[in-house]
């Protein structure tokens, strides 16, 4: 992902977007935290997270809670250094509670395009698992697979 530099141009900003999702989809907590910058600012919900070894704690305890995620990020704007995204993620907790998850985020890049601040805020709606409608293997969500707009959400 640190390929993508800014000043980001739709097409990057957006391709940042997909590959965001897809590492989030991987619920691998290593993987993910190398696309922060060491020293990367996170304000998640109401907890605050500072580097990499936090973040790496942080999506630990949230993929043992949130059990069988499927995320989905859309583009919401950008500029020179930063991207607005909404999202989706479904999930069910270890009593089988569905839910859905939405969300914004602000992101923030460094010349080399980690990103250095991360500000989400999301709010979890309870689901009956008859309305779920992420249904792809557990993994990246595949390329015809409907996005947010396509889904109604």
């Amino acid at each position: 992902m640190s390929s993508l530099v800014p000043p980001f141009s739709l097409e990057t900003a957006t391709r940042k977007v997909r590959l965001a999702e897809d590492g989030w989809n991987s619920r691998d907590p290593e993987r993910v935290s190398l696309v922060y910058a060491p020293d990367s600012r996170w304000r998640n919900r109401a907890e605050f997270i500072t580097g990499r070894a936090e973040i790496v704690a942080f999506l630990t305890r949230k993929w043992a809670k949130e059990l069988e995620y499927r995320l989905i990020k859309e583009i919401w704007a950008f500029t020179d250094n930063r991207i607005a995204v909404r999202f989706a993620y479904e999930w069910h907790d270890d009593s089988g509670n569905w839910f859905r998850s939405y969300g914004n985020e602000n992101w923030e890049f460094d010349a080399t395009g980690l990103m250095q601040r991360r500000f989400a805020c999301i709010n979890d709606l309870p689901i009956r698992e008859t309305e779920r409608k992420y249904h792809w293997p557990l993994g990246r969500r595949p390329d015809d697979h409907p996005g947010l707009t396509e889904l109604g959400l």
